[in-house]
């Protein structure tokens, strides 16, 4: 082996942001060494690599504009000629509202909640300098830990020049050895991917603010920054997209024990008007679609449709076709007891 030729090295286009604490990436193989007879070697799928937007998110972000600035000109004018009441100039304050929730909002996390620091829970606060670092950011976001009374969340905002992270308790112990460190890792590195790609800034909030009142376009713009959002953790910790799914779907203790695979057919499986009308109202996709846009990056997130294709991941964010699998409540016929059936009508 000691006249076996070198792996050429170069610096890919996909390859992660150079800096990472502990993280030599500035190179990366051009192509690794086989493993096996029958290795193929893929570059990173399509969403696998450096993050990338919901090609959803700016043009509907762009309409929110658009609408905000008529529906302000519009009181304007018509106050102006005197056709309606001036009270209706009463929400052009709404500057102001937005400015004073955001400050609120910091100053609540700064004299309530535990800050996160390189003495306070300092492997978090690797985790979030190392999120920060690997999207190019030039500062580190404020990170604080809240309690959850048992709500398992996170949310990042900011105020002025100041942007920061929350984690609830219930959330932020699943960081610990005995669940999944993964999990916690990829949920703050969706979160600081919330601030790099600019979703907390104090403009965007506010000619958001209006349309995100209105049913199913609100939802759809902020559906769309969740999977931008779901881009950044995955580049961060892909292993940790599946026990995140199982996170928020079973909770903190049961995340182990969903089956991922699953849990993402159920997206091709589960249909109607219903299914559909329930995710158009959602400010998040919902987990199953959400999952199956983590298993399959080569495309990007299920917006308003649900997933069409069963798939299984062949490596680097790419997946295969495969027959549809039976539905996972299905069971084989006279194997339950006292004759019954699935689940049908009453």
């Amino acid at each position: 082996m000691e006249n076996a030729e070198p792996i050429p090295r170069t610096r890919l286009p996909g390859a992660p942001i150079p800096s990472v604490p502990d993280v030599d990436d500035s190179v990366v193989p051009l192509e690794p060494a086989p493993i096996g007879p029958d290795t193929v070697w893929q570059p990173p799928a399509l969403y696998a690599r450096e993050p990338r937007r919901h090609p959803w998110e700016i043009p509907v972000l762009v309409i929110a504009v658009l609408a905000s600035v008529a529906a302000y000109g519009l009181v304007i004018t018509l106050v102006a000629l005197g056709m309606i009441s001036q009270f209706l100039l009463i929400p052009l304050v709404l500057p102001l509202l937005v400015f004073l929730g955001r400050g609120l909002g910091y100053a609540s996390m700064r004299a309530n909640a535990v800050q996160v620091t390189p003495t306070q829970f300092p492997d978090a606060f690797a985790i979030v300098v190392e999120a920060a670092a690997r999207y190019g950011m030039e500062y580190v976001p404020d990170a604080y830990v809240m309690n959850g009374n048992g709500q398992v969340n996170a949310f990042a905002s900011g105020h002025g020049f100041r942007r920061y992270i929350v984690v609830y308790s219930d959330l932020f112990e699943v960081g610990g050895r005995a669940r999944s460190p993964e999990a916690l890792k990829f949920v703050i590195g969706h979160e600081v991917g919330h601030i790099a790609a600019g979703h907390t800034s104090y403009w965007r909030q506010l000619f958001s603010s209006l349309i995100m009142s209105v049913p199913i376009l609100g939802s759809l713009l902020s559906r769309a920054q969740e999977y931008t959002a779901d881009n950044y953790g995955y580049y961060s910790r892909p292993d940790g997209a599946a026990p995140m799914i199982g996170l928020l779907s079973s909770g903190k203790y049961l995340l182990s024990a969903i089956d991922f695979d699953q849990f993402a057919d159920r997206a091709v499986h589960e249909r109607g008007f219903f299914i559909t009308l329930v995710n158009a109202l959602s400010a998040h996709p919902v987990l199953t679609w959400r999952a199956a846009a983590l298993r399959d990056r080569t495309r990007s997130g299920a917006i308003l449709f649900r997933p069409r294709a069963f798939v299984r991941g062949t490596g680097s964010g790419h997946v295969t076709a495969v027959p549809a699998p039976h539905a996972p409540a299905q069971v084989a016929a006279g194997s339950l007891p006292n004759g019954l059936s699935e689940t049908g009508t009453y």
